[in-house]
């Protein structure tokens, strides 16, 4: 399954790339992630936590990062991982990109989600609302650990990434589901009267 996604951040394209080069700071940043071990080598072991519906997903993996290019801007990592209590698998490949918007910059996110067991029960629209409600979460955390750098503040200092809560996230899933069904069902008989 492929999920896209964009957002943009106030600080300039050379401070957000410096930014992504620091993977346990960009891990740091997405709620429900925690890395647990850097083997070196862009190679790294982590944990990954999550609420789908009712079920709380914990899966444990690793992650290497495959290429980064500077002259692009462009950095992509694979990841696998199994789910803590055997109930599924996970591989995932992440691709980001900056490119300059006007004083900042603009981060496309591409990933490419392979899922089996409980997590694959799950359709396409839950996933996607999932992860939408988790980049806006990151980007916010990474805005703000860049802004507590410019200030001076070590990362200690910075704000943690909150933890995948279940509720709160399911709640602002659910909102985007509607809201996409509001889309779909209601605007095209708003737009076409009949």
């Amino acid at each position: 399954m492929l999920i896209k996604n964009e957002f943009q951040v106030a600080a300039p394209i050379d401070k957000v790339w410096q930014f992504f080069g620091d993977i346990p700071r960009v891990a740091a940043c997405l709620p429900g992630t925690e890395l647990t071990d850097d083997l070196g080598n862009d190679k790294y072991e982590g944990k990954v936590a999550v609420r789908m519906g009712p079920v709380r997903l914990r899966f444990a993996g690793k992650a290497d990062i495959t290429e980064r290019d500077e002259a692009a801007r462009r950095i992509v990592v694979n990841a696998t991982g199994a789910e803590e209590k055997g109930r599924g698998q996970a591989a995932l490949v992440i691709t980001a990109t900056l490119q300059q918007a006007g004083r900042g910059t603009r981060v496309g996110v591409t990933q490419d989600l392979q899922l089996a067991g409980a997590a694959a029960q799950y359709g396409r629209g839950m996933i996607s609302d999932v992860t939408a409600v988790l980049m806006r979460d990151f980007s916010a955390n990474m805005a703000a650990r860049i802004d507590a750098a410019e200030r001076g503040e070590t990362p200690a200092q910075a704000s943690t990434a909150s933890p995948a809560g279940g509720f709160t996230l399911g709640l602002r899933a659910a909102i985007l589901a509607l809201q996409r069904v509001f889309r779909r069902f209601f605007l095209p008989y708003r737009t076409n009267p009949t």
